[in-house]
């Protein structure tokens, strides 16, 4: 790769950004997709709105312990093996309520006072905390709804920024014209590609920095682990999901076909990779989709650096699955690449 093509490219690419004030607009398909698929995860008769963790007494299903003491109606039942856990998730708002069944002498239960569907289990459960019921307190800082969806806010963001960012224009350069005049100099697709995720992935870190630093002086948001492993995360996420872009960008023409594409990735990370809500509790075959998606990696390991302090060697599952789609992805788009349109 020769570097000053590179960082040629790189500086027009980012004065081009700087200068542009107009906005992508939203088409027809993505709000029609966005409702289709909120549509399919929040209706249904008879939908659960409530997460409950049960220690049962052995041989008993969660259902059959739980269900006279709280009802049946709207709350999923949660099979409990390791109270630690299960107590984590209730300050990760991943459950609302556990309770320990297993000595009718000694029932306990958790939950989050800062969240509202604890409370209200809490009024529910035997009619209102009723005798026979101990109250246990969660070690530590409970954490607030807010400080467990900031990062799925920014990821978001984040998301359209590097897919639509990058995907978008390229297609605009291949139908305008202008990759045909690039494909004219000794400018490889690597080094064009490369420029292209160089310059997104300042952009989108600049401006995700920004806008977090500035809510954190507000809110001052829950955080235990670095900073330093906070910023490593989101590079890496960013670096996935703007070579996913590039993959979608590399050959097609039309901008129409572009954004569509785009749009089929976009929704099912927004749905399924834990953006607004846990995934705790949903069909398995809904959690392997979301394990082969980025942005729930990226999610899951800035949430653990967050909340739970935890550093990169801990979350190096999370770390391979976004390098591997970065990588992959354009290795792929450098080779699948087409500069012109016939």
């Amino acid at each position: 790769m020769n570097l000053r093509r590179y960082l040629a490219l790189l500086h027009c690419r980012n004065l081009e950004f700087l200068r542009d004030r107009g906005t992508f607009g939203w088409n027809v398909v993505l709000p029609l997709m966005l409702v289709l698929g909120i549509g399919f995860a929040f209706s249904g008769q008879g939908r659960p709105l409530f997460k409950v963790g049960v220690v049962a007494p052995p041989g008993v299903s969660a259902q059959a312990a739980a269900a006279p003491h709280l009802g049946d109606h709207y709350i999923q039942f949660i099979a409990v093996d390791d109270l630690a856990v299960a107590a984590t998730k209730i300050e990760r708002h991943q459950l609302d309520m556990v309770i320990d069944l297993r000595d009718p002498a000694a029932r306990r239960y958790w939950v989050n006072s800062t969240s509202p569907r604890g409370y209200a289990l809490e009024r529910m459960l035997d009619g209102g905390h009723p005798p026979g019921w101990e109250r246990a307190a969660i070690s530590g800082r409970e954490v607030r709804y807010v400080d467990w969806l900031v990062p799925g806010v920014l990821g978001m963001n984040m998301m359209f920024s590097c897919l639509f960012g990058v995907g978008y224009v390229i297609v605009r350069y291949r139908k305008s014209g202008y990759l045909k005049r690039l494909y004219a100099t000794p400018l490889t697709a690597f080094e064009f590609l490369a420029a292209q995720v160089t310059s997104r992935l300042i952009l989108t870190l600049s401006i995700t920095v920004v806008v977090f630093a500035a809510t954190h002086a507000l809110l001052g948001f829950y955080m235990l682990g670095r900073w330093l492993d906070l910023l490593v995360i989101a590079a890496l996420g960013a670096v996935s999901l703007i070579s996913l872009g590039l993959l979608i960008a590399s050959r097609v023409t039309s901008e129409e076909l572009a954004g569509g594409l785009l749009n089929l990735l976009t929704w099912p990370m927004m749905l399924l990779s834990g953006v607004w809500f846990s995934m705790e509790g949903t069909p398995q075959a809904l959690q392997w989709i979301s394990q082969a998606l980025p942005l729930t990696h990226m999610l899951e390991a800035a949430r653990a650096v967050m909340l739970d302090g935890k550093s990169l060697l801990e979350l190096w599952p999370n770390l391979l699955a976004m390098a591997g789609v970065g990588v992959g992805s354009l290795a792929l788009g450098s080779w699948w690449f087409r500069w012109r349109v016939d």
